[in-house]
């Protein structure tokens, strides 16, 4: 293993043993949760837009494998305090370059789950008084859709 992938490795196991913004967001407009069909990950991504379409706040929760819950929180450390704007813009390839690490096309499905469920929670404001909003709403890019 060359020392570029001991560092990559170490990073991903920082990212995934001392997540940056796990948990809830207090104050959250909008969520989305996603699955991977494949292997079982989930990822919720909650945040709270404020007026001026910046994240003031950007929290991740979910259960899986170290590439996904790693990658939520390289995502979400990346984006926190960004404009919609920027998120939008932020395509599966740099979250995938974010990443660093080479992955396995189904391992990229692993990292790319947070990107898709941002993506798609910025499209999904809570109802007010309903915890449940973000299940219902639209689903992100479609997983053969990220590249």
């Amino acid at each position: 293993m060359s020392n570029d992938e001991d560092v990559y490795q170490e990073h991903v196991l920082d990212h995934y043993e001392d997540p940056y913004h796990r948990g809830q967001c207090e104050h959250a407009t909008h969520a989305h949760e996603e699955r991977n069909p494949l292997c079982g990950d989930i990822i919720e991504i909650q945040a709270a837009i404020d007026p001026s379409g910046k994240l003031a706040e950007l929290f991740f929760d979910g259960d899986g494998c170290c590439i996904s819950q790693a990658s939520a929180s390289m995502l979400v450390e990346r984006l926190d305090g960004k404009t919609i704007d920027e998120v939008k813009n932020f395509s599966a390839r740099d979250m995938l370059d974010l990443f660093g690490a080479r992955l396995t096309p189904n391992r990229q499905k692993c990292c790319l789950l947070s990107w898709r469920a941002l993506q798609a929670a910025i499209h999904s404001p809570l109802v007010e008084g309903d915890e449940s909003a973000s299940s219902s709403q639209p689903s992100g890019p479609a997983l053969n859709e990220e590249s």
